[in-house]
């Protein structure tokens, strides 16, 4: 299939490509690395009249590392985030959740910031954004505003990005060395989307003891969904009992929807298997995190 006739436009600046955005309105629509937009123009589920091309901006390309965040401009690879062993010390997350994104030659194209930009409830970096509560800097011709993961998505592929708008930055805050974190999910085969994902947070104590533990599934709603079972893990250490009551709970508090590819009642087991693994791995990574840092 081919997509439907549109415009091309390819501006060299950062006040150009909002000027085009506006201009097109519920028309335009952002290309960056395009591997989740063409397929999508192929199919033609989308048929827009103008693609705004932005890979020629100089400044989009920017991914700064300082003593205090982690910002990702839009048209940083997926591989480059993935391969860099500054953001793997500063949010180890995003490179856990990129190691199970696609495949090597998608990752060399995709950009980070536009998955996100995306909303797809099956991305890994979705769940990466919800649960860290990242901030998107969206930007239009009528002024900038900053959404916290919490708040940026909104359904199945819709964002709080207006028309006329597109998201310049996403940043996140340097992960406390206490802070251990894990991504594990199940696909068909590796690369395909998860059948169901989680992205999990633990954050120690005095101790060595869980002061906080929260977790974020993808492929399970509408939208990543975030759980604190920080009542649940608190004040322990590795306990195979709190463990299981944690990934009941977890499970006990989703519906996910049935489809092709996997019944309801499989995705509420992969729920509960998962989490518990994404909890132990996640307290054995802040473990090892805090080794390294004595």
């Amino acid at each position: 299939m081919k997509p439907a006739p549109f415009e091309y436009v390819r501006p060299r600046t950062r006040a150009g490509v909002l000027a085009a955005l506006a201009a097109a309105g519920e028309d335009g629509k952002v290309l960056a690395g395009g591997q989740s937009l063409i397929p999508l123009l192929s199919m033609r589920l989308a048929s827009p009249k103008v693609l705004v091309d932005i890979n020629l901006v100089p400044d989009f390309s920017a991914l700064k590392i300082s003593p205090t965040h982690v910002e990702i401009g839009p048209t940083v690879r997926h591989q480059e985030l993935l391969t860099s062993e500054a953001v793997r010390k500063a949010v180890p997350l995003l490179a856990q959740a990129l190691s199970y994104v696609a495949h090597p030659v998608i990752r060399n194209r995709g950009t980070s910031v536009g998955s996100i930009a995306h909303a797809d409830p099956s991305g890994e970096l979705t769940a990466v954004l919800s649960l860290l509560d990242g901030v998107v800097t969206i930007e239009g011709q009528d002024g900038t505003r900053e959404v916290t993961g919490s708040d940026f998505f909104l359904g199945p592929l819709e964002s709080a990005i207006n028309s006329g708008e597109m998201a310049t930055r996403v940043t996140f805050g340097r992960l406390p060395t206490t802070m251990g974190t894990a991504c594990v999910e199940v696909s068909r085969r590796h690369g395909d989307y998860a059948l169901v994902g989680v992205c999990a947070a633990i954050v120690l104590g005095e101790d060595h003891q869980i002061d906080r533990a929260r977790i974020s599934l993808f492929s399970v709603g509408p939208t990543p969904i975030v759980i604190d079972v920080s009542g649940i893990l608190k004040g322990i250490r590795i306990d195979s009992k709190h463990w299981r009551e944690a990934a009941r709970f977890i499970a006990s508090s989703v519906d996910p929807d049935g489809d092709i590819h996997a019944t309801t009642a499989y995705r509420k087991n992969l729920v509960e298997v998962l989490s518990k693994r994404g909890l132990q791995c996640a307290y054995q990574n802040a473990l090892d995190r805090v080794a390294v840092k004595q």
